[in-house]
């Protein structure tokens, strides 16, 4: 095996690309790869990566930077050669026309892979929502909803969604948002509405849904090949025109010291789905500490809950977590796919 980082990145993501359902990033992908070990234009343009090429997302800031290009039709031959204008990679065709816009399109290329990938994931809300009703149930009260990594904050709106969850239904039958989950093992029984009495985000660059070019960053980083994650993303976004929140930029560990307190008639819930491995320790150790100070203050007229989808081992399915004050007991509730296709109850 190839030694590089850089090289080690790409082979992992092409990985993931495989066992998640993108034949087309995963072609993509290996196309960039040979070409940068070929010391073609991939190369010239990424020579070395200064930090740590896999934990960056290098492959994803790439490969997000081609995709908006074929979004924008620039050139137009490109966004042919995409899904949903194209069935699958072509490289004998995809392949030199992707060489000469790697050597025209510095400039735009060279800006995604300066910022780290932002995706909103909304799927992910079919997982989140088992841990919301837990909430809602144990404490009886509103949820105040407080997302750290919000990115454009369209889980915020979970509550405006539809799901199908196995044989289960749940939400808005008429949402532009309709998630479908296989909820596996000994599924709770949810409430028939869950309410939240205000919601707000933060993340270190979010997302301003108002920009047609952040919107266009955001639709990027949704893999070519699949149309569903990218039809929940549209239909999120027109939500999000509907019902709009706040989101708030900043570090997130001072944002969780302010914003994560504990009070009365409304259970605070800190929630986050994916963000975790990305903060610097030093950030998570802030987090934890700012957790468990507030936590002491809890009671049961204002609760504080802690809901998180994250890793929390290489290779194996993200946990869903809960820590519930007063009492600050952890458990797992789930193990889940990492795009929330499907969620298993422990």
């Amino acid at each position: 095996m190839d030694p590089d980082p850089l090289v080690l990145a790409f082979e992992e993501q092409i990985g993931w690309c495989e066992r998640l359902g993108s034949p087309f990033m995963a072609a993509l992908l290996r196309w960039l790869l040979d070409d940068w070990r070929a010391s073609g234009p991939t190369r010239t343009l990424l020579p070395a990566w200064p930090g740590d090429a896999r934990a960056d997302l290098v492959p994803l800031r790439l490969a997000g930077a081609l995709h908006a290009l074929a979004l924008a039709g620039r050139p137009p031959a490109l966004a042919a050669l995409y899904p949903p204008a194209a069935p699958a990679f072509d490289a004998a065709q995809l392949g030199p026309l992707l060489g000469r816009v790697l050597g025209d399109e510095g400039a735009h290329l060279r800006d995604y892979l300066a910022r780290a990938p932002q995706t909103n994931e909304v799927l992910r809300s079919a997982v989140l929502l088992a841990g919301y009703a837990a909430v809602a149930q144990q404490t009886g009260l509103p949820l105040a909803l407080r997302e750290i990594g919000a990115s454009a904050g369209l889980n915020l709106l979970w509550d405006h969604f539809g799901y199908r969850l196995g044989a289960a239904r749940w939400g808005d039958p008429a949402s532009p948002v309709q998630l479908v989950s296989d909820w596996r093992g000994p599924a709770p029984a949810l409430p028939a509405a869950i309410a939240v009495a205000d919601r707000r985000g933060n993340d270190l660059a979010p997302i301003d849904l108002h920009d047609p070019q952040a919107a266009l960053r955001l639709r990027a980083y949704v893999w070519p090949d699949q149309a569903a994650r990218a039809a929940r993303l549209d239909g999120a976004l027109e939500l999000a025109r509907r019902h709009p929140f706040t989101l708030d930029a900043g570090d997130a560990a001072d944002w969780v010291e302010r914003e994560c307190q504990p009070r009365t008639g409304v259970a605070t819930v800190l929630v986050h789905s994916v963000v975790w491995q990305y903060l610097p320790a030093a950030t998570r150790a802030r987090i934890e500490a700012a957790l468990a100070a507030a936590g002491a203050q809890a009671s049961t007229s204002a609760p504080l809950a802690w809901l998180s989808m994250e890793f929390h081992a290489s290779g194996e399915p993200a946990e869903l977590r809960l820590t519930l004050w007063p009492g600050g007991a952890t458990r797992t509730l789930a193990r889940a796919h990492p795009h929330g296709e499907w969620l298993e109850f422990v």
